[in-house]
């Protein structure tokens, strides 16, 4: 009796992430559609430059390199300026670094017991970010502004709503770093503009261009793993195990 009140449980939380998936992603349509309303969704913009950036910061770190500055601008771009490390890894990072978290996100968001963690979590990194490489008043702020946006939404707000919000800001990342690599690609197809795909055109004399097809396609695939893991919230052996109960 116990087994069968935990797996409805379950099964209603998945079905709330369903749900809520839906939700955030059409909502995301139609605020992209009203004009001015993508002043509602800046934070979230400033939000995944500051994951772009971070990614950036953070293989520098693995790679042994030092990271000299963070910023974040106006715009909602950003540059991280760096020494040493491996400079293909770091270049690369940023844009796949975006995709990754979104991915992530999308696979907590199948039954939302974690939401509260992941929001605390991601807050006490962007913080550690912000104190240690962010450099420029606009910078800080953006960096402090969405750890205490992040740590308030965990704790003031009830699990659902916490589960929702986790929803939409999963959408958010996944469709703001679609997006800012189809600018990418028509940038470097169109100019010499400064970007990473440029960087690497610059280190390997491969074009622009062919770095932001990869780095689409690399982002398509692990979007394309997140959602079939969220369709698939039960493991292959847990499933067979469930079929193999009713069957006995």
């Amino acid at each position: 009796m116990e087994g069968r009140r935990v797996t409805k449980a379950m099964q209603r939380k998945v079905h709330d992430g369903f749900q809520f998936l839906l939700l955030a992603s059409g909502l995301t349509i139609i605020l992209w559609f009203i004009p001015g309303a993508r002043l509602l969704v800046y934070p979230f913009r400033l939000f995944v430059t500051f994951i772009h950036e971070g990614g950036h910061a953070l293989v520098t770190l693995l790679t042994g390199g030092a990271v000299s500055g963070l910023r974040i601008h106006l715009d909602a771009s950003g540059e991280t300026l760096s020494v040493g490390g491996f400079p293909l890894f770091i270049a690369s990072a940023g844009y796949l670094a975006s995709t990754i978290y979104g991915a992530s996100l999308l696979a907590l968001c199948r039954d939302g017991k974690n939401a509260k963690a992941v929001l605390t979590i991601t807050a006490a990194g962007i913080l550690g970010l912000t104190l240690f490489f962010a450099r420029g008043v606009l910078s800080l702020m953006t960096g402090i502004g969405l750890a205490i946006t992040l740590v308030f939404v965990a704790l003031a707000l009830s699990e659902r709503a916490t589960h929702f919000f986790l929803s939409f800001l999963a959408i958010q990342c996944c469709f703001n770093a679609l997006f800012d690599l189809r600018t990418l690609f028509l940038v470097s197809a169109l100019s010499d503009a400064p970007s990473d795909a440029f960087n690497m055109a610059r280190m390997t004399g491969v074009p622009a261009m062919f770095w932001a097809l990869m780095w689409i396609g690399g982002s398509l695939a692990v979007l394309c793993v997140a959602l079939r893991s969220f369709g698939n919230p039960y493991p292959r052996s847990q499933s067979r195990k469930r079929g193999a109960y009713a069957n006995s």
